[in-house]
């Protein structure tokens, strides 16, 4: 915990940070955990791997039928509550609650303007942006120009988003991207904003441990040492852990596609569970190497290379498309956002529950590990630079990517008579895309590195977030408890995959995102009523 500088309102409590851990060693080995959180989600994990990878076969349609229900029944909950996190984080932009500085009225930001935009930018990027750069903008393009259709019972059967733009090239790119967009920008970014404020707070200013269940202290008090924290910290640990794994899974998915397609390896789950276990090795050496020469290191590698491919694809493809795209996209999202963001009443079923349903409980399974990531780098900041900031520069940054790589391949169908693009399997769009371009397999093998490299740097990050959640908020912990989560994630992704493949990994993400999608609701009260009695700067 730092020293604030300047006035804030600290909490006064007697708690001290790791009294309720327990210190074991074996060996070369150490453990400094938080007993009791520790235990439950580490038991609640090890049953699930069990039983999916002993009864295979029996979970496949599990996961199906609880992915299908979740999202056909609780889709307006996602959506409601990714309003609520919006509006939640405009209000704080505009109301006086806006002039709280992150660590004391006299903070000042660890990081100057660049430093931050580019980690922030860092945190925007991922495996979900590899994945689904070129796949969902085309995807969505296509089912609407292809328009809608009605079974018998007098219900829309299509996937296309709000009412279609049937036969309309034009109009089903501006659609198509306004849904992509309305996925990947405000709603997910607030999500993360909420909880990185409340965890920056009250580690900052109110003097708690950087964990979850510090956050609810204006509503539970003392409360928060005892089970009633318990239970927030361990869901917050099963929620990321899925988040996680469904990421991994991703990844390995189009890793897999991608050495298909330029060493014509094999397809399938058994070269998807040996990149996990080869790519998990990695993230457990760059564990082993600390934060400052492995994941920092690996993050600015990335970082450079996704750089490249970005300036790459804009330069060789269709240039003055992307950048008046850029600003086309941004004022079509604009235009469909309150269509988009409606929870109720919506004829487009199969967009919002198999679509945003899904992308909403990810990001929120995801926002313990994102927003820890973020609280660490934002200190100094005030709420409305914080806010502001958090939303729109890593916002920004997927609506570039998407219109450069989505934009693209619509560019090359139709324009160019291109149609390999969408002939391609969801994990080979990529490089469907890229192989229209000039210097096709050094992109490709680029997009492989930035692949294999995302998936180690978010193990290893979200090792470490979950390893201080479990070790109840305490920084100095031996480096084995990081391998021990590191080699957990990939453990649960491998029998994700085996027990289902992409829905198995969908269907652990929403069922996970449910319920701490409440935690969150609560949290955001919880964060108002800490701000009203913090001071603020001038």
């Amino acid at each position: 915990m730092m020293t604030p500088d300047g006035r804030v309102n600290p909490i006064d409590t007697d708690y001290q940070v790791g009294q309720d851990n327990v210190a074991l060693k074996f060996g070369p080995f150490g453990f400094d955990i938080h007993n009791r959180v520790f235990m439950v989600a580490g038991l609640v994990i090890m049953a699930f791997v069990f039983v999916t990878l002993a009864f295979q076969n029996q979970m496949a349609p599990i996961f199906e039928q609880m992915r299908a229900w979740l999202t056909a029944n609780l889709d307006w909950f996602f959506l409601l509550t990714g309003n609520v996190f919006v509006i939640a984080c405009l209000v704080l932009i505009a109301s006086p609650l806006g002039k709280v500085r992150l660590g004391g009225t006299e903070a000042k930001p660890d990081y100057g303007y660049p430093g931050w935009f580019a980690m922030l930018f860092a945190a925007g990027m991922g495996i979900g942006l590899m994945f689904y750069g070129v796949s969902e903008p085309l995807t969505h393009f296509q089912t609407a120009l292809q328009g809608t259709a009605t079974g018998t019972d007098g219900l829309r059967t299509d996937w296309a988003p709000l009412g279609a733009a049937a036969g309309d090239n034009e109009a089903a790119r501006r659609l198509g991207m306004s849904a992509t967009i309305f996925h990947w920008g405000l709603h997910p970014w607030a999500i993360y904003a909420i909880l990185a404020l409340g965890l920056a707070l009250f580690a900052y200013n109110k003097g708690l441990p950087l964990t979850i269940r510090s956050v609810f202290y204006p509503l539970f008090g003392e409360r928060i040492w005892g089970w009633t924290g318990h239970v927030i910290d361990i869901l917050a640990i099963v929620a990321t852990l899925f988040g996680l794994a469904t990421s991994l899974g991703i990844g390995a998915s189009q890793a897999s596609g991608g050495l298909h397609y330029l060493f014509d390896t094999p397809l399938g789950a058994t070269t998807e569970v040996l990149l996990v276990i080869g790519i998990t090795a990695l993230a457990i050496f760059s564990v082993i190497a600390g934060v400052d020469k492995g994941v920092k290191r690996l993050s600015e590698i990335n970082l450079g290379l996704a750089f490249l491919l970005l300036l790459f694809v804009i330069i060789v493809g269709p240039t003055l498309a992307i950048l008046t795209g850029f600003f086309g996209n941004l004022g079509a999202y604009l235009q469909n956002l309150p269509a988009l963001a409606m929870p109720f009443g919506r004829e487009d079923a199969n967009f919002t529950q198999g679509w945003t349903a899904f992308y909403w409980a990810w990001w929120i399974s995801w926002s313990p590990f994102v927003g820890m990531f973020i609280a660490r780098v934002s200190r100094g900041r005030t709420v409305r630079e914080f806010i502001t900031c958090v939303l729109l520069i890593p916002s920004a940054a997927s609506v570039l990517w998407m219109t450069s790589f989505g934009g693209t391949a619509i560019n090359q169908f139709v324009n160019e008579g291109y149609t390999a693009v969408v002939d391609a399997e969801l994990s080979l769009t990529l490089f469907a895309m890229l192989e229209g371009l000039p210097l096709a397999e050094i992109t490709s093998f680029i997009g492989i590195i930035l692949v294999i490299v995302f998936f180690v740097t978010s193990s290893d990050s979200g090792s470490l977030v979950l390893d201080t959640i479990s070790a109840g908020g305490k920084m100095d912990v031996p480096v084995s408890q990081r391998v021990f989560w590191a080699t957990f994630e990939g453990l649960v992704a491998i029998a994700l995959i085996l027990g289902g493949g992409l829905v198995a990994l969908q269907a652990m993400a929403v069922s996970t995102g449910f319920p701490f999608a409440v935690v969150l609701l609560v949290a955001t009260l919880s964060l108002f009523k800490g701000l009203a009695s913090e001071p603020r700067a001038k």
